[in-house]
């Protein structure tokens, strides 16, 4: 019971910061806080993804950094692997053997749809539910907590590779401005700016 409730703290410490941030009050439950920032990294991830340039996908700031191509495929995997498993049958992704944009952001699409189908999936009732993590086990919510968790780390560093190609990120843009920096603008935003989970680059 107590590893349970270290689990639950843990998973509301790390939705926090983007229930503080947003406008429109606090979801209801920790399963409603989980979705409500999977679907703000989500946006921003897709964002950044297709506001890079092709040109500069295979950017890195140095030669001891991963491109941005790499970024966006290590995300693709990374999802596809653990909400794969959450749905039932664990899959590896293959992103890393892809290299142009369209085929990058397909993968990355694709991982996302099978984490959309693991966080609709999660409920109230079946939060604690204890599932296969690496070589041990870990409760429903847990895993997915690490997946919002993950995900924003890796926005983060792709923000900064935007900046550096002077491309605001979608968590700037989608709000309107353009932060530290100036750059351009994305297009086509999706509207999640009111609620910026992770890093506001």
């Amino acid at each position: 019971m107590k590893k349970h409730l270290l689990t639950m703290v843990a998973v509301i410490s790390c939705c926090a910061p983007a229930f503080a941030q947003g406008g429109g009050g606090m979801p209801s439950g920790i399963t409603a806080e989980l979705k409500q920032a999977y679907t703000s990294v989500k946006s921003n991830l897709l964002g950044a993804a297709n506001a890079m340039p092709e040109a500069n996908y295979n950017f890195a700031p140095a030669t001891e950094e991963m491109t941005f191509a790499k970024w966006v495929a290590h995300v693709a995997d990374s999802q596809t692997g653990t909400c794969s498993g959450l749905n039932g049958q664990a899959t590896r992704g293959d992103a890393s053997t892809k290299t142009s944009k369209a085929d990058l952001v397909a993968a990355l699409q694709a991982s996302f749809d099978l984490c959309d189908k693991a966080f609709n999936s999660l409920t109230d009732a079946n939060a604690l539910e204890l599932v296969a993590a690496g070589r041990g086990q870990r409760s429903r919510a847990g895993t997915l907590a690490g997946v919002n968790v993950h995900d924003n780390e890796c926005y983060g560093s792709m923000a900064v590779y935007l900046r550096i190609k002077g491309v605001v990120p979608p968590s700037t843009a989608n709000r309107g401005g353009t932060g530290m920096g100036g750059g351009r603008a994305m297009s086509g935003g999706s509207g999640m700016g009111n609620m910026p989970m992770g890093p506001g680059r």
